[in-house]
């Protein structure tokens, strides 16, 4: 986990030099898709050679284009807020993310009773000041 905030932290901070200088933040989004691919791709065939994949038909290939709809923008709504903004207050609203996913959680209800007794608990005795 440190070693991903440590990275979100250098692409905000290599985001907002480069824009500085002009460049586009789809052009940084589309290096970052390349980069992407040219490391984890050889790291899929090595680890995963035998998994059997799903055959590519239309509603696959779907969700796959929406999910990378979505992925793209959320990082044209982060990088234009690097811009507006400073990189460390981008990467200090991404440390809000589990606490927006737990929220998210609950509210679909995607948490059982049981752990969600367990975790109001830890809260209430976390945050509860003794007299």
């Amino acid at each position: 986990m440190i070693v991903v905030e440590l990275s979100n932290v250098v692409v905000n901070i290599l985001f907002k030099a480069a824009s500085s200088k002009g460049l586009s933040y789809n052009i940084f989004i589309a290096y970052g898709y390349v980069l992407a691919a040219l490391v984890l791709l050889p790291l899929a065939f090595f680890f995963n050679g035998k998994t059997m994949v799903p055959p590519l038909k239309l509603p696959f290939i779907s969700r796959l284009c929406f999910l990378g709809l979505i992925g793209y923008s959320g990082l044209v709504c982060a990088f234009k807020g690097v811009e507006y903004a400073s990189p460390t207050l981008a990467s200090a609203i991404s440390n809000l993310t589990p606490a927006f996913t737990f929220i998210l959680a609950v509210l679909f209800r995607l948490i059982s009773s049981f752990s969600f007794s367990f975790i109001v608990l830890f809260l209430f005795l976390l945050l509860h000041k003794a007299p």
